[in-house]
């Protein structure tokens, strides 16, 4: 190694254990100093938000930037000169974007209004809000997938089961309309107007149908990624000049007090043009999609600048870059904390990860219906053993619908590549309704698929904000499977509750804060209130299935007293998830309540029963009467309610035997084997 090398590596050592913010803007791509760098120094296995290098808190791109420096100082520089000035300019994203791209390096400092991380529905419906708010001020939009393709491309959209659907209900729905959006989405959902539904021992032609009539929300369905379309034509149409879209780009938050504790300073990483949109059903190397894959290769620290800015909005959903930096700051703060600080300090911030205990894959199964099924419904069938459960909803208005099978992962079927007439024989025992409409090129390449697999359960807490210029919503703050339309629709609602919080106070921090306090609690409920929806056995009995009976027996029977099942609270416009959770444990008191008085009231009848039964020779006719009248109690009670001790029942089985409803709304139940004839019950 020649002296002025040895000098410039010596140099660079030095700048960056000196920590100094002006080399972190550093950025390089040149290949040959990326392998200087990797071979002269140890890089860590696994990315460090804060950082644990051996000299500084900095983090890696510092010491790269700084080599960098070093090597221009060998090339660049006369040899006969002893110092060298630099500057540190201010440059656009732009400018520093174009540096990655071709190569170069610069010296950035960057300041930005407001940095949206995730540019999925929450992320960029966040940023409409706050270019509706604030026009004047710069918003940058980062996310590591491509760029989404046009919700109105056909030759995309008509891959059917390449889309997982969501449903849009009066909260997702309440939040569109709010910015402006709703329209171009309706353009391009679907309306769901009732639900169709075969139990266990249901034949092919014995489902119920229920259609919703006088629904202040119509719910509406479709891709995901559509609605992301949506969302990135219509800011590039009205907000083009305010909000700037950056795909491919990963944002790791370096220091969430930088410049005095007035901004954030994040390192905007490139990443890997293989980093593509895949769709929800795709298999990873390492096994089922959803599982935590090391992707960390595919977004390269070397290949990085930094932005500094006043406001940043974690809204990546399962990535949780900015939660996660979250998470582990305060880890290595309370990891310097002496016993009492421990004891009375701030509560940390963690990421709830709840084990699944009731883990199911999915494989989606497009279909289309036949002329005479209704092309607006939710078809929805389930197995006997719960071996099998199947829901599809409509892809478009002429009858294509994406079925989704969800199987144990255990279960020989779950599994790619598994035997097609094999599957082909489960199809036909247990949902032979659907079998029928599936050829054999379409199970053969349903078979062929790799299983795809349910989110986990998880929230972030006690807190949703870090310092006074960092917060999270959406996925990020609160994940739920997609049951009942939650996930989506309360992601979307936390945009109108952060713009409540921008209006109720003056200033960035305390907006940051006044958000935390009014969601943390919620996203928490939130996801504990889904969770319970979803126990397996006995459990989920417990927790879901037996409210639901009592909520619709004492709800038809008292509606003045006793509110209408979780499911139907959960979508009520206005309800918080506290409040409901509130009102739910009322109810459960006075049905317990009820109940006991109940049981004390049979137990008295079975006793004057049984002395009627012993009297009834001598004994007078009204203790005979009581206790006939006892027992005729006792039978009617067994045969009104004796379903519900079906070892199979499921919550649709519920909802269609006490024919309760979905929402506050009026709706009818209709048994298709008996539409001619006189409505009975359901039965």
């Amino acid at each position: 190694m020649t002296p002025p090398r040895r000098i410039s590596i010596l140099f660079a050592v030095l700048l960056y254990c000196s920590n100094s913010r002006r080399i972190t803007g550093f950025t390089t791509i040149t290949p040959q100093f990326t392998q200087s760098i990797r071979t002269t120094t140890k890089h860590p296995s696994t990315r460090s938000s804060f950082g644990t290098p051996p000299c500084t808190s900095a983090s890696t791109s510092h010491l790269a930037a700084a080599f960098v420096f070093g090597h221009y100082l060998d090339t660049a520089l006369p040899a006969s000169s002893t110092a060298a000035t630099t500057t540190t300019a201010t440059i656009t994203v732009d400018d520093a974007i174009s540096s990655i791209a071709e190569g170069g390096v610069s010296q950035n400092k960057v300041d930005i209004d407001a940095i949206v991380v995730g540019a999925g529905p929450a992320g960029l419906l966040t940023a409409i809000m706050l270019a509706q708010k604030s026009p004047n001020q710069t918003i940058q939009v980062f996310d590591r997938l491509s760029p989404p393709p046009s919700p109105t491309d056909e030759a995309v959209w008509s891959d059917i089961a390449k889309f997982y659907l969501i449903g849009l209900g009066g909260r997702g729905q309440k939040a569109l309309k709010k910015y402006g959006v709703w329209e171009d989405v309706k353009a391009v959902s679907t309306a769901i107007r009732g639900r169709k539904d075969w139990s266990p021992e249901a034949g092919p032609d014995e489902g119920a149908e229920r259609i919703y009539v006088d629904k202040p929300v119509t719910t509406r369905v479709l891709p995901r990624d559509k609605l992301v379309g949506v969302l990135h034509e219509y800011i590039m149409t009205n907000y083009a000049a305010t909000i700037e879209l950056r795909y491919g780009y990963e944002v790791e938050p370096e220091d969430f007090a930088a410049e005095g504790n007035t901004a954030v300073s994040v390192r905007i990483n490139r990443c890997s043009d293989e980093l593509r949109r895949l769709n929800p059903t795709s298999v990873s190397e390492s096994g089922l999609v959803g599982q935590s894959d090391d992707d960390d290769a595919l977004c390269d620290v070397y290949k990085s600048y930094t932005l500094s800015t006043k406001l940043l909005i974690g809204a990546d959903g399962s990535s949780r870059t900015v939660a996660n930096a979250m998470e582990r700051e305060d880890e290595e703060k309370r990891e310097s904390m002496n016993v009492i600080e421990k004891v009375f300090g701030e509560t940390p911030f963690k990421v709830k990860r709840y084990i699944d205990d009731n883990v199911r894959v999915y494989k989606t199964i497009p279909m289309k219906v036949p002329s005479d099924w209704r092309p607006d419904v939710n078809y929805s069938a389930r197995s006997k053993g719960a071996r099998v459960n199947f829901d599809a909803l409509p892809a478009d208005k002429n009858g294509n619908y994406c079925g989704v099978f969800l199987i144990s992962k255990d279960d020989e079927f779950a599994a790619a590549g598994c035997d097609t007439d094999g599957f082909r024989s489960l199809l036909d025992e247990t949902l032979p309704q659907f079998s029928a409409l599936l050829d054999d090129e379409t199970v053969a390449a349903v078979a062929k698929k790799g299983p795809s697999l349910l989110p986990s359960f998880r929230y972030a807490g006690p807190r949703l904000h870090q310092g006074d210029h960092t917060l999270i919503l959406g996925d990020c703050a609160h994940t739920v499977k997609p049951y009942f339309g939650l996930g989506a629709n309360s992601a979307l609602e936390d945009v109108v509750f952060l713009e409540e919080a921008i209006d109720n106070t003056s200033t960035t921090p305390e907006a940051v804060r006044y958000f935390s306090a009014d969601r943390a609690e919620e996203s928490k409920i939130l996801v504990q209130v889904s969770r319970e929806l979803d126990r397996p056995g006995a459990r989920g009995f417990l927790s879901f299935i037996l409210p639901l009976i009592l909520d619709s027996i004492f709800h038809g029977i008292l509606p003045k007293i006793f509110a209408p099942n979780v499911i139907a609270m959960l979508q009520k416009d206005g309800m918080s998830f506290k409040a409901l959770r509130q009102r739910k444990r009322m109810d459960r008191a006075g049905q317990v309540l009820t109940l006991v008085v109940g049981v004390v009231g049979g137990i008295f009848g079975v006793r004057l029963l049984l002395l009627g039964l012993v009297q009834v020779a001598g004994g007078s006719g009204a203790t005979v009467a009581a206790g006939i009248g006892g027992a005729t109690l006792i039978v009617a009670f067994l045969r009104k309610f004796g379903f519900y001790f079906n070892k199979n029942l499921a919550p649709a089985d519920v909802m269609v035997k006490t024919r309760a409803k979905i929402t506050d709304n009026d709706a009818f139940l209709t048994p298709l084997a008996m539409k001619p004839k006189k409505d009975n019950g359901g039965r």
